[in-house]
C-alpha cells in the first residue's frame, strides 16, 4: 500500500516545482544575484519596455533603435576629425556610439541613459553607430 502512495507523492512534488515563482522566490533570486546581474535585468526590462532591438540581436548594416546606458565617454580623434565616443550597455552586450566632429554633447555623460537610431556598423569585431539620432532619458527614470 506504501509503495502506491510514493508515484502520487513525487507528482505532486512535480506539479509544485512547475508552478511559477512567488514573492519569496524572486526575493531570492535577487538576494543570490550579483548587483551586476540585476543591473543587466534591469537594463533588458528597460530596452524591452522601450520597445527597442537589444544590442546583443544587432547585426551589421541593419537600422536599429537600443537603449541603454553610456558606460563610457571620450574624446577620441579619428583621421584627424574630432570625435566624441561612448559605450552603450543594455543589458545583453555594449556598442559603441561615435558623433564625428563633436568634441562634447551637453548630457552625455557616463551614467546618462539615452535612446539611441541608427545604422549599425562592425568596427575591430564591435559594434558601432556612428552619429546616430538620439534622445536623452529623464534623469533619475528607472
Amino acid at each position: 500500500m506504501s509503495s502506491a502512495t510514493h508515484p502520487s507523492d513525487g507528482a505532486d512534488r512535480g506539479d509544485r516545482a512547475d508552478k511559477p515563482a512567488g514573492r519569496f522566490r524572486r526575493m531570492l533570486d535577487r538576494l543570490s544575484s550579483s548587483p551586476e546581474e540585476l543591473h543587466s535585468a534591469e537594463l533588458q526590462q528597460d530596452a524591452e519596455a522601450a520597445g527597442c532591438t537589444r544590442i546583443g540581436d544587432c547585426g551589421d548594416r541593419q537600422i536599429v533603435k537600443v537603449t541603454g546606458t553610456l558606460r563610457t565617454v571620450t574624446l577620441r580623434p579619428r583621421a584627424g576629425v574630432p570625435a566624441l565616443e561612448a559605450e552603450l550597455f543594455d543589458g545583453t552586450a555594449a556598442l559603441d556610439v561615435v558623433w564625428l566632429g563633436r568634441r562634447s554633447i551637453i548630457g552625455i555623460e557616463p551614467g546618462r541613459k539615452l535612446i539611441a537610431s541608427g545604422r549599425i556598423s562592425m568596427s575591430h569585431g564591435r559594434r558601432v553607430l556612428f552619429n546616430p539620432k538620439y534622445e536623452l532619458r529623464p534623469l533619475g527614470q528607472e
